[in-house]
């Protein structure tokens, strides 16, 4: 029995990089409406705006992909931010939810919530064994909470929450800001203004020693939505591909893929994150029958020419304003 066919969705974070494409995932599982409104119309840190949300949404399912997140330096310098603002909004978002009486909450968390050293592939029975590397664990441990709240909220209420644990996500339409960017925007956006400079070398943080995994923001979304229709276990569920690339060998890939034929030095005085990342997808295949589709490379390649269009559209319009 499927739990979106004709019912109301409210989105969160549904104006963001991953949020359009689950909102068009939702479109096409026959979903009643969508409602998937922005932080500006709704700031889920503020309670009134959150019961105003459901009013006006009249939602039987939420889907909470909003989060306040970025790369390494952003984890760094946001700290309590990032903490706070996280944790705010999904506690408040979830019991408001019970308290309205929706029928299933999805929680989107993610892979920093895991252990520094956690084996790989990491399995979710992995996720309680240690504290989250440094750099990023307030912001894991903020969307962590999800998790042990709707386990208690499952428990005493009998409310239907599930928990998601994607990989980094990657994509067209991806945050290429270099104050929050993660891994591959950033790199993708470096070697590519070191060519419209005419440099030949770029600077990449750390050693390049650690390794991460990546999916495709197509494929996420389309988990997503598989697992909010489909998936309903107290036990947290993890997507991804179950493959792992190290730091350097992805920088040799993109600037493979951007034609960039320079030098890349290392600044080892930069933290290289998590040493290693790279989920075990075994209960996802097994439950959901998911599995990434993506060919990396190609999924890379997609990505760069977004970024290069985007680039070049911006240029265009730079011009004509000095017109």
């Amino acid at each position: 029995m499927s739990d979106l066919l004709g019912k109301r969705v409210f989105l969160t974070g549904g104006t963001g990089f991953l949020g359009r494409v689950v909102k068009q995932k939702l479109i096409e599982a026959q979903v009643a409406d969508v409602f998937a409104p922005s932080s500006s119309e709704y700031d889920l840190r503020d309670i009134n705006a959150i019961q105003e949300a459901f009013q006006n949404s009249e939602a039987e399912v939420v889907i909470h992909l909003a989060a306040v997140v970025g790369g390494i330096g952003a984890n760094r310098e946001n700290a309590g931010k990032f903490f706070y603002d996280n944790a705010i909004m999904g506690i408040q978002l979830m019991e408001e939810a019970r308290q309205y009486g929706v029928e299933k909450f999805v929680s989107v968390g993610t892979i920093c919530s895991y252990p520094k050293h956690t084996p790989v592939p990491f399995k979710e029975a992995d996720l309680w064994d240690g504290y989250p590397e440094e750099t990023n664990a307030p912001y894991g441990l903020a969307k962590k909470m999800m998790l042990v709240q709707g386990q208690a909220y499952r428990q005493q209420y009998g409310f239907r929450a599930i928990h998601l644990l994607p990989v980094n996500l990657y994509g067209p339409a991806d945050n290429f800001d270099p104050k929050s960017s993660h891994v591959i925007p950033a790199l993708i956006r470096k070697v590519i203004e070191a060519q419209d400079a005419g440099e030949n070398s770029i600077t990449a943080w750390g050693t390049g020693q650690a390794s991460r995994e990546f999916l495709y923001v197509d494929d996420a979304a389309r988990g997503i939505v598989l697992a909010a229709d489909e998936y309903d276990s107290p036990e947290p569920l993890n997507l991804g591909t179950c493959s792992e690339i190290t730091i350097r060998e992805l920088v040799k890939l993109i600037c493979e893929l951007c034609g960039f034929t320079g030098q890349v030095h290392w600044d080892a005085t930069k933290p290289d994150g998590q040493p290693r990342r790279c989920l075990d997808t075994s209960r996802a295949r097994e439950l959901l029958h998911f599995e990434a589709d993506t060919d990396f490379r190609q999924g890379l390649k997609k990505t760069i020419d977004w970024y290069r269009a985007e680039r070049h559209k911006e240029g265009q319009t730079q011009s004509v304003s000095h017109l």
